[in-house]
């Protein structure tokens, strides 16, 4: 109880609460903003964390994830073009709303559904995080291997169109991810006899470049038409037509509450993310509706199903990073790397280890979602008119940030690498290979060589070893019957592609 009440008053400091109030705002303005999304500033604000406190820098980045999930409504509401992915199935229904003069009470509705979705994920990963990471301390290290391998699976599965693709990318990241110094003979591998290569590729300049400049790369060059947005901004409407109230709520409560739970759900699965649970949880909402032929159409209920259900996923996505170290989307593992450049590694120990700080985690959240509730009132109304920020303004800034933030964090040599990164990140878009799955097999490649390598020893070439671990035995099966199902769905010609 000491340790736990140590952790709160940690979170509760003026400068940690300054911190993660920060967070969500420029999480709201990325999200919000043509071009970028609250991804994008999260990997560009994990080197800027280098020289924060542990609870410090995983509260500022948990503000900046909780601030971009409500942001991205901003532009999918009033000018039909989503600031984040996530947000992409809120254009169903709250652009239709903006056509009609209800732009503000759907830009209400989102704030409202955001933030209790939040806190509903938020409250899962309070009662589930504890009970669960004392489970997984008696997992062994060949059971964390094959959690992880089924990880790998289900990403390669569920993110990109193409298993393969994606299993090649996540192979590759982790390949990558062997770059530097061998734990076990402290030799060289990799680095070429480049000394600054000795200690491995920085998870800063890895996702710098592939996600946020190689993201850029992409518009700059695929999308130079875009260069000048040109979408119609229908603007917030009449404040007679906006009002949101007491029955509004109770219209849209049950809507919500659904919408959590599934966010919920598959915000603890590694791999589907926000996005799958908001056009899944959108879909639940019109089959569940006694007039589905209102969705599409500027229903309240189907911007309440897609903001509720993808700020869920928020909290949610912790349960797994904390309990057992993988993440359980893209933003928890760059989250994750905020966590390895201080030196802790998320998983089972960091309850015992680390308890202070886990519920320090747990206060910053509650603040992020408190900050996110009160910002909510006032910063939509602002960024509704600034979305039309020409990205000639707004791509140059984030590769300056980007840039900026990588020299200060390491030195110029990684800002060469950033570059290199990036260029490959450009590709991976082009030949429509997951840079999710690269990015998170690269951040789990060292946890997966080094279980992998234990169990080798534990072993000592018996497979009768694998044998007495039926825990691990089943989950290698499940991978195995997962590919096989995938490979048969594409031979059939349905599923994703292979």
């Amino acid at each position: 109880m000491h340790e736990i009440l140590l952790g709160l008053s940690d979170a509760f400091t003026l400068t940690n609460m300054l911190y993660v109030a920060a967070g969500v705002l420029i999480g709201q303005a990325f999200a919000a903003a043509p071009g970028v999304s609250a991804l994008v500033a999260l990997t560009i604000a994990v080197p800027f964390t280098f020289y924060l406190s542990p609870i410090t820098a995983i509260g500022f980045l948990i503000g900046i994830n909780k601030g971009g999930t409500l942001g991205g409504s901003v532009a999918a509401i009033l000018m039909n073009t989503p600031g984040s992915p996530e947000s992409t199935a809120t254009t169903f229904d709250g652009y239709p709303m903006a056509l009609r003069g209800q732009g503000l009470k759907a830009l209400k509705t989102s704030h409202v559904s955001s933030v209790s979705g939040d806190a509903i994920g938020d409250l899962v990963l309070f009662l589930v995080s504890v009970p669960l990471a004392y489970v997984a301390m008696k997992m062994g290290p060949l059971e964390t291997a094959s959690v992880v391998l089924v990880a790998f699976v289900v990403l390669g599965a569920l993110v990109g169109n193409s298993v393969l693709k994606g299993l090649i990318a996540a192979a590759f990241g982790m390949l990558l991810s062997m770059v530097g110094t061998d734990p076990e003979t402290a030799g060289e591998r990799m680095s070429f006899g480049i000394p600054e290569l000795m200690d491995g590729l920085s998870i800063s300049a890895v996702g710098i470049g592939i996600l946020a400049l190689g993201e850029i790369f992409r518009q700059a060059i695929l999308y130079r038409n875009a260069m000048t947005n040109t979408a119609t901004n229908a603007g917030l409407g009449e404040a007679k037509n906006n009002r949101f109230g007491w029955s509004d709520f109770r219209h849209i409560g049950p809507t919500i509450l659904r919408s959590s739970g599934i966010g919920v759900l598959i915000g603890a699965i590694p791999g589907p993310g926000s996005t799958a649970a908001a056009f899944i949880s959108y879909a639940a909402a019109k089959r569940s509706a006694k007039n589905p032929d209102d969705f599409g159409k500027g229903d309240i209920r189907g911007v309440a199903a897609t903001e509720s259900a993808n700020t869920a996923v928020t909290g949610a996505s912790f349960i797994p990073l904390l309990s057992i170290g993988i993440p359980g989307n893209l933003a928890a593992a760059l989250i994750l790397g905020g966590f390895v450049i201080h030196g802790i590694t998320p998983g089972p120990q960091l309850f015992t280890d680390h308890t202070r700080l886990i519920y320090g985690i747990f206060g910053a959240m509650v603040i992020g979602t408190l900050c996110n509730l009160f910002f909510g009132l006032f910063t939509l109304r602002l960024f509704a008119k600034v979305i039309r920020m020409p990205l000639q303004i707004v791509l140059p800034c984030v590769v300056l940030l980007s840039v900026t933030g990588i020299i200060i964090s390491s030195n110029f040599f990684s800002a060469w690498l950033v570059i290199g990164f990036a260029a490959l990140g450009f590709m991976m878009r082009t030949l429509d290979f997951s840079f999710v799955t690269f990015i998170i097999g690269f951040i789990l490649g060292p946890m997966f060589e080094l279980n992998i390598r234990q169990s080798v020893l534990l072993a000592d070439g018996n497979l009768g070893y694998l044998l007495d671990r039926p825990i691990a035995l089943a989950f290698i099966l499940l991978a195995i019957v997962l590919t096989w199902r995938l490979a048969k769905n594409r031979k059939n010609g349905s599923g994703v592609a292979i």
